[in-house]
């Protein structure tokens, strides 16, 4: 019988005779075809789709035979999807499409073919209750199928081989596939044969897991129960016929510990480790401890050493080449280097031909193993990391950095303990794993960022790591075992030694770099900085900046110790010069001189001769030193008629609040001496003001120029502005040494002062002042205040006011005495 049928396609479900089910219909093409069946006979074709993934499916695209439903209730839902109850009734295969706006086929009815002989009758009843009977072990060892005695009655009550085969497909855990081709089986027999097959496929499988499940559960004891799917693969892995995988892996790490060169105690550790790791359970969590450890121990390197180049001459003409002036830290460098020539001798090879390992006593004595612990200090910008980089290259070693600022915890140093979950070695360990090697330049940068909490002082842990007589022994918590650090050579980094512990500060080799003068940073920017920024902008061949813009850039546009903030205005230039280059194209080559500078970099920034120098009543020029480098130090003081206040003001230290109140108790001795009222503290309220309030002051080395400014307010004399000097204040009035003091002339000089008053005590100090500064610097040493006063306070005009005008819009905000 043929039929004309709307198409229903069903994706992921296939439908069988004598089944009513429900399905959901939201494809357009789908709603439009349950529409057309409500609207005529209510019948529908019901079919899957080859591909579930095809959102649209044309005829090809779906399987030829399906069934003929009839619609018994359809519900719109909310989402304008519809739920449809559908009674399939039998089986039928599409002929051709019809022609339409929806999908319309032909189809025909396929009617069951009638046995031939009664032989093939009595065979199919034996086909039925084979059927019925495995189908009751199915259901009763499937997991996934839970039918109730009603329904597995009704199953079992039916008579015709069609409609059973037809009830068993419907209700079985199969594939579409393989339902779709109990559907398309033409004859009872063949559709039951298939049914049958199945299920004693599935009964197979069923009893295979029982069995395997059977075989791990007598493996297992009462402590194994949680691996039980590892054990599980492996039953499954013995069953087909395969091996346990595991002890080629343990040999595999036994070759890489024999081989990465340990000492003897180390080997044993790790050895002792595998045997524990080859009789722990797979896939346990301890199990993965040991491992990690194991590796931890294979990857340190332990005896691989990159072969040095010890030759003075190479390795000074790389740290000229990479660096300009630094003469102290070049000059240590290649003592350590001469040394480290004359005694160097290779380890020995074994037979093998890796080095032998040295003994405790043999590192302890050895002194190619002593490498130094050196500390460049000075300001950000001066070179303190690319030198350590320069060094490694000379020397052939490889070069790791790491950084120590803001390190509060003990363990990223020494690293955690086993025990914790997730641990793992210190920064000390990591990065000697990550080099490769045993002799590396580890540089610590800014060590002086360290800090402590509750968790530990890391500062502490870098002790050991530090003392070439402990550190051959370095203990991590991690590796529990001892780890030779002797043939690392550690340079460190810091911007101040004031916040390194002193302990700390012991064990390394200071070497301060103050900071460049003018000329230096001139012929860096000339050197380094100006070729690499043409370099990396594109601009070589094509763009060239004069020594007099250089000059320029330097003093107006920039006022550091170091270079950093220089290479920037290089770069800028460099950056609206390759705008210019693209945007007006210009032929040859531009030059860009002093007056160009400001068209590329705006208005400068510093003067040059920023310090007044006119003579002043209640102002002193002074010098100070920062973390950053060295400053001028502006110091004014204010007398007005009062009862003998005195207020300090400038965001001042305590150390700087004492210096105030020693210079005026000098004074109050020695009044008479410069010309003031001996009751000048009786009758005199003084305001002493450091400028730049926002920035904290303290130290001793303003004493003098804090002296002068007072002297000079309560006398009415004017001070000499063309004079900078330093130097702390007794109450004796003796002048007292002070630091910092290269870093004080350096500012003193950028900011055109050309004399200066320095302590007696640190004379010696000058030698380190480059000539080309100390040769344009007249100097005047002093070793009491009155030597001080005498050259800087003038003879006082018969028409000056006693008082100067305001020098400071800073309100006091502190009194005291």
């Amino acid at each position: 019988m043929n039929w004309e049928l709307p198409v229903v396609a069903l994706r992921n479900l296939v439908i069988l005779p004598g089944v009513t089910t429900q399905v959901d219909v939201g494809r357009p093409k789908s709603k439009r075809s349950v529409d057309e069946a409500q609207g005529s006979d209510r019948r529908v074709l019901l079919i899957t789709q080859r591909e579930s993934r095809t959102d649209d499916p044309t005829l090809s695209e779906l399987y030829e035979v399906g069934v003929l439903a009839v619609l018994k209730q359809v519900v719109r839902l909310p989402d304008n999807t519809y739920q449809v109850l559908a009674e399939a009734q039998e089986r039928v295969r599409v002929l051709e499409q019809v022609p339409g706006a929806t999908l319309r086929v032909r189809v025909e009815t396929i009617a069951p073919s009638p046995e031939a002989d009664e032989t093939s009758a009595r065979e199919l009843q034996v086909f039925i209750a084979e059927a019925k009977t495995a189908f009751e072990e199915y259901q009763r060892q499937n997991k996934n199928l839970r039918l109730d005695n009603y329904q597995l009655d009704a199953i079992k009550g039916l008579q015709g081989g069609g409609e059973l085969a037809d009830q068993i497909a419907h209700h079985a855990t199969w594939t579409n596939e393989e339902k779709q081709e109990i559907l398309e089986a033409l004859s009872v027999r063949a559709r039951l044969e298939k049914v049958v097959r199945f299920l004693n496929r599935d009964l197979e499988r069923f009893n295979m897991d029982k069995k395997i499940a059977g075989r791990v559960k007598e493996q297992m004891d009462s402590n194994q129960r949680e691996y039980y799917l590892r054990e599980q693969m492996k039953a499954i892995g013995k069953e087909l016929g395969g091996g346990e995988e595991g002890p080629a892996e343990v040999e595999a790490l036994r070759e890489k510990i024999e081989a990465a060169g340990m000492p003897q105690e180390v080997k044993e550790k790790a050895l002792k480790e595998l045997l524990r790791l080859e009789r722990t359970p797979g896939g346990s969590p301890e199990g993965t401890v040991v491992r990690n450890y194991i590796d931890w121990l294979i990857d340190v390197p332990w005896s691989k050493r990159d072969e040095e180049i010890l030759d003075i001459k190479r390795t000074r003409q790389i740290l000229d080449d990479d660096h300009y002036a630094l003469d102290d830290v070049k000059e240590r460098i290649l003592e350590f280097l001469a040394v480290r020539q004359l005694t160097y001798k290779p380890a020995e090879e074994g037979e093998n031909g890796e080095r032998k390992q040295r003994t405790a006593e043999e590192r302890i004595d050895d002194a190619e193993l002593r490498a130094p612990i050196l500390c460049l200090v000075g300001p950000p910008g001066v070179g303190k990391t690319s030198l350590g980089k320069s060094i490694a290259r000379s020397l052939n070693r490889k070069f790791i950095r790491m950084s120590l600022g803001g390190v509060r915890d003990e363990a990223e140093i020494r690293g955690h303990r086993r025990t914790y979950i997730g641990s793992m070695p210190g920064r000390i360990i990591q990065g000697m794993k990550t080099v490769g090697v045993v002799n590396p330049i580890m540089l610590l940068d800014e060590i002086d960022k360290m800090s402590s909490d509750w968790r530990g002082d890391p500062s502490s842990a870098m002790l050991e790591v530090l003392d070439p007589e402990q550190n051959h022994t370095f203990q991590d918590h991690y590796l529990e075992v001892p780890y030779d650090l002797s043939q690392t050579m550690f340079i460190t980094t810091a911007n101040s030694l004031q916040t390194i512990p002193r302990p700390l500060l012991d064990r390394m080799e200071v070497i301060t770099i103050p900071g460049y003068t003018l000329p230096e940073k001139l012929q860096i920017a000339k050197r380094y900085r100006l070729p690499r920024q043409l370099r990396g902008h594109g601009l070589e061949g094509h763009l060239e900046v004069t020594d007099a813009a250089l000059a320029r850039i330097t003093e107006e546009y920039t006022q550091e110790s170091g270079v950093r903030n220089l290479d920037r205005m290089i770069s800028k230039l460099a950056r609206k010069a390759a705008r210019e280059l693209l945007e007006n194209a210009w032929e040859g080559v531009r030059v860009v001189d002093a007056d160009d500078v400001p068209h590329y970099l705006g208005i400068p920034l510093h003067r040059p001769d920023r310090m007044e120098k006119e003579a002043q009543v209640g102002v002193a020029q002074g010098l100070a030193w920062t973390s950053v480098g060295g400053t001028m130090l502006v110091v004014e003081a204010l007398a007005t008629p009062g009862t003998g206040k005195i207020n300090m003001t400038g965001s001042l230290g305590d150390v700087m609040k004492e210096s105030v109140s020693a210079a005026v108790a000098y004074l109050r001795a020695h009044a008479e001496a410069y010309g003031a009222d001996p009751e000048f503290y009786k009758k005199l309220d003084l305001h002493v003001h450091f400028p730049d309030g926002a920035t904290p002051k303290d130290g001793p080395s303003a004493g003098i120029t804090i002296a002068t400014a007072v002297a000079s307010a309560i006398t009415g004399r004017p001070a000499r502005m063309d004079v900078a000097m330093t130097g702390e204040i007794s109450l004796r009035g003796r002048v007292l040494p002070i630091g910092g003091l290269k870093e004080k002339l350096l500012a003193a000089h950028q900011s055109g002062i050309r004399e200066v008053i320095v302590p007696k005590d640190n004379e010696p100090n000058l030698q380190d002042l480059p000539e080309s500064i100390r040769s344009e610097l007249k100097i005047h040493t002093a070793e009491q205040v009155g030597e001080v006063l005498n050259l800087l306070l003038l003879d006082k005009p018969e028409a000056m006011q006693t008082t100067p005008p305001p020098a400071s819009r800073t309100q006091p905000t502190q009194p005291g005495a």
